[in-house]
C-alpha cells in the first residue's frame, strides 16, 4: 500500500510593520492636550483648598488640603448648561468668599437658607422652631452672651462684629429671630465658640459659594495663624519644614478622606 507523501507547507507571516515614533510636532500637540484638559479641570471644576484655621474642626483641621467641587455648586453658567448644579442646602459644607473681607475664601457649614428663621439659645441653634442636632459641633466650655444667644442679645464692640453687620442686623430680626433673606445664607463654623462666622459678617450672598470640598487629598500639621505669615522667610521656612517633616507630620489616616 502506498504511502501518502506529507507536503510541507510553508506559511508566510505578514511582515511586521514597525511602528513609527511620534514626531516633536505630534509629542507637543499630545502634551498641549493633556495641559489644556489639566487645566480646565483645575480652572472649572476643581480647586485646590488648604484650611487655615480651625474654625472647622473637628470636621476640617488646619493644614488639610481638600478638592473643592466648583461645578455642582457654583453660580450656573450659559456656556456650560449641562452640568448638573445643586441648590445648597442645610447643613452643607461650602467655600465662599468672605462678605467680610473682600478676596478670602472661607470654610463654613451651611445653618439658614432663604426664608429660614435662626436664634441661639445658651449656644444651641434653633432652625424654624426647632433644635437642631448637630454632632459635628464642638465646644471649649467658655460662655458669651452675644455668641451664644444670637440675635437676642445686641452686639457690643468687644463682639467683632463687622460694621455693616452692626448696622443692617436689625432689618432682618423678626420676633428675636434672624430670618435669611433671598438668594443668601447663613453660616457658622463646626468649632463653634472659634468661628468667626455669619453671627459677626452676615449672610452669604448666593453668588459668593464658590463650591463645596469633597476630599482631604493631603493633610500636614500646620502651625495655627501659619496663612498670616506672608514673607519670604517665613514661606522659605515653613517650606523647609514639610520637606524635612513630610512623612512624620503628615496626617496619614486623614488622606482621602470624604468631607461631610
Amino acid at each position: 500500500m502506498a504511502k501518502h507523501a506529507r507536503t510541507a507547507v510553508e506559511i508566510e507571516e505578514p511582515p511586521v510593520q514597525e511602528k513609527k515614533s511620534e514626531t516633536k510636532a505630534e509629542f507637543i500637540q499630545s502634551m498641549a492636550l493633556v495641559l489644556a484638559v489639566g487645566l480646565f479641570i483645575i480652572t472649572f471644576c476643581l480647586q485646590a483648598f488648604e484650611i487655615p484655621s480651625s474654625s472647622m474642626e473637628n470636621t476640617l483641621l488646619i493644614g488639610d488640603h481638600v478638592f473643592v467641587d466648583r461645578d455642582t455648586m457654583g453660580p450656573k453658567t450659559r456656556w456650560m448648561p449641562v452640568i448638573p448644579y445643586h441648590q445648597v442646602k442645610d447643613q452643607d459644607i461650602v467655600v465662599f468668599l468672605s462678605p467680610a473681607e473682600p478676596g478670602l475664601y472661607v470654610v463654613k457649614r451651611i445653618i439658614g437658607q432663604p426664608g429660614d428663621r435662626i436664634h441661639l439659645q445658651d449656644g444651641a441653634v434653633y432652625r424654624n422652631g426647632q433644635k437642631l442636632n448637630e454632632p459635628y459641633v464642638i465646644h471649649n466650655g467658655s460662655y458669651n452672651l452675644y455668641r451664644d444667644n444670637f440675635p437676642a442679645i445686641p452686639p457690643g464692640e468687644a463682639n467683632s462684629v463687622t460694621p455693616d453687620w452692626h448696622l443692617t442686623m436689625n432689618n432682618s430680626i423678626e420676633n428675636g429671630e434672624l430670618v435669611v433673606p433671598p438668594d443668601s445664607y447663613f453660616a457658622m463654623g463646626d468649632n463653634r465658640d472659634v468661628s468667626y462666622d455669619s453671627r459677626y459678617w452676615g449672610f452669604i450672598p448666593r453668588q459668593n459659594i464658590i463650591g463645596r470640598p469633597m476630599f482631604i487629598y493631603w493633610s500636614f500639621e500646620t502651625p495655627a495663624g501659619q496663612y498670616l505669615k506672608t514673607g519670604i522667610g517665613e514661606r522659605l521656612a515653613f517650606m523647609a519644614r514639610v520637606v524635612i517633616h513630610f512623612f512624620d507630620l503628615t496626617r496619614w489616616r486623614r488622606m482621602l478622606r470624604l468631607v461631610r
